[in-house]
């Protein structure tokens, strides 16, 4: 086998557990905020334990801005393609191009009949996906008038075709038996196994049915991106994937270089193994796959120490300066509040110009810009719904009806249920902050400590300013001239944070880069 060069994508595999609505958000949310790329939901339409997939992926892209969205995989049986193709292309225009479909022949046959699904045998399963992906890709094609399409399963009689996706939309087929691979490599855009089911070992076989497949449909085999859900233990376990963060990025960097994986989703709903799968195997296994990629050729040890010249061969060559743009602060302030004294902010060390920084040293660095960034778009709309609802307020007079007032408490409640989601980005981001990222920093440059320090009571500065968010929320559920604080509550939560998040990135950003997250 071999690497098929596709971009490298890490993301995770959350149960959509009914009973647990705000943790499967929550760690939705942390999935963006830790850098993953990817966010995935089983869908299993007959379980009553269970929330509605597409639904949920639907919350989960209204609350993130990045990360990727997909069902892992999609029931068919119970989902018919044109309204699926309809779906997924709605979705992917209203989040700009961050919906991938991934698709199920079926299983679990009792439970999709009793439900009113056709009891499908695995022959007609086969035929009945291959029939879907036909006419999902048909649906897109709005260059055609109308789509006709004479199958057995789902025929389509002169429909029009439309909306078309914001982007090319994969889609990938959960697939182990050879029919279901074959038709894999003849026609989909990614095939997602999950361990339990096809573990590593299993993998060579699969991945050559796929590859034949392709070749006779007159595609290459590197057409087809190959996923993989992995489920795994950090310390000790008796599966494949255990140990170490360190351990976790050299088998799944092996599995891309060696049989040309390019994206693990891992299933957990566990934040803390979420927080460490972005924070300190996704960064390594990137770091592991982009050298090998680099100089695929086995080192030549010329050092008795063999281990020491293994360690030196995926050491990525310096490649520049450091050159990553941090936000300055452009010491406008809303609030006459002042939460701290910036002037008596600690300042760390200078970086030394003569020291030179690999690609990924440099992506570490851009990556809590990119974070903060997030923030910051987040923290706009929090100001957009402020002047939306201010706006309602001042059309509001003695004639309104009971039913203006229900659409004034409406927005109020939208305003609300946006911030309080916003409150918990922040505090999950800090969090990682303070328990990863900072610990790493201060044992690897002492000098910083002071710094940190001062960053950690600003994190605590900014948790009693958001609380402050909160108590206003409240006060405008129940007085209808509480708007004004709340106001000057968001307009002290953007002062305050904008201006730590400026100050971070001027003294962490460079050290990061150097040091690394965790």
């Amino acid at each position: 086998m071999t690497d098929y060069g596709h971009q490298l994508q890490l993301g995770t595999f959350v149960t959509p557990s009914a009973d647990a609505v705000e943790h499967v958000l929550e760690a939705a949310v942390l999935t963006e905020l830790v850098g993953l790329d990817l966010v995935t939901f089983q869908d299993h339409p007959y379980q009553a334990r269970h929330l509605d997939v597409w639904t949920l992926l639907s919350v989960v892209g209204a609350r993130t801005s990045s990360v990727r969205l997909a069902a892992n995989v999609l029931n068919l049986p119970l989902r018919p393609p044109w309204l699926v193709a309809r779906s997924v292309a709605t979705l992917d225009l209203l989040t700009g191009g961050r919906v991938e479909l991934g698709l199920g022949a079926g299983a679990f046959w009792d439970a999709i009949a009793a439900v009113g699904g056709e009891r499908r045998t695995p022959g007609e399963a086969v035929d009945a996906l291959e029939e879907a992906v036909e006419v999902i890709r048909a649906a897109w094609d709005t260059s055609r008038r109308s789509v006709r399409f004479a199958g057995d399963h789902y025929p389509v009689a002169g429909a029009h075709p439309g909306p078309a996706p914001a982007h090319d939309v994969e889609i990938w087929l959960g697939a182990y038996k050879p029919r279901m691979l074959r038709l894999t490599g003849a026609r989909a855009d990614g095939w997602l196994p999950s361990m339990g089911y096809a573990d590593p070992p299993d993998l060579p076989a699969m991945h050559a049915l796929v590859d034949e497949a392709a070749v006779e449909a007159g595609r290459s085999p590197a057409d087809v991106r190959r996923l993989y859900n992995v489920f795994g233990t950090f310390g000790r376990g008796d599966g494949w994937l255990t140990g170490t963060p360190r351990d976790w990025a050299e088998k799944l960097a092996g599995l891309t270089i060696e049989q040309g994986i390019s994206t693990f989703v891992l299933g957990t709903d566990d934040l803390d193994v979420i927080r460490r799968f972005g924070g300190e195997v996704a960064p390594e296994v990137r770091r592991l796959v982009e050298a090998e990629r680099a100089d695929p050729r086995p080192p030549v040890a010329t050092e008795p120490d063999r281990e020491v010249a293994a360690a030196e061969s995926i050491t990525v060559a310096p490649t520049s300066a450091f050159a990553v743009r941090t936000t300055p602060d452009d010491g406008r302030r809303l609030s006459a509040t002042r939460v701290w004294d910036e002037s008596a902010r600690p300042t760390g060390p200078a970086p030394d110009p003569a020291r030179t920084y690999t690609a990924d040293d440099l992506a570490r660095g851009r990556h809590l810009v990119d974070v903060h960034d997030h923030l910051r778009q987040e923290l706009r709309t929090v100001r957009d719904l402020v002047d939306q609802v201010e706006a309602g307020l001042l059309d509001v007079g003695s004639a309104r009806t009971a039913i203006n007032e229900m659409t004034m408490r409406q927005n109020n409640w939208t305003l609300g249920a946006y911030c309080e989601s916003y409150c918990r980005v922040v505090t999950t981001h800090h969090t990682i902050e303070d328990r990863s990222m900072f610990p790493r920093l201060r044992a690897g440059d002492p000098s910083l400590s002071p710094v940190i320090d001062r960053l950690e009571l600003e994190h605590h500065a900014i948790h009693d300013v958001l609380e402050g968010v909160d108590r206003a929320l409240v006060d405008l559920v129940a007085r209808p001239d509480g708007l004004p604080a709340l106001r000057e509550a968001v307009n002290l939560l953007s002062d305050t944070l904008l201006s730590h998040l400026s100050y971070e990135e001027r003294e962490l950003v460079e050290p990061l880069a150097r040091m690394g997250f965790a």
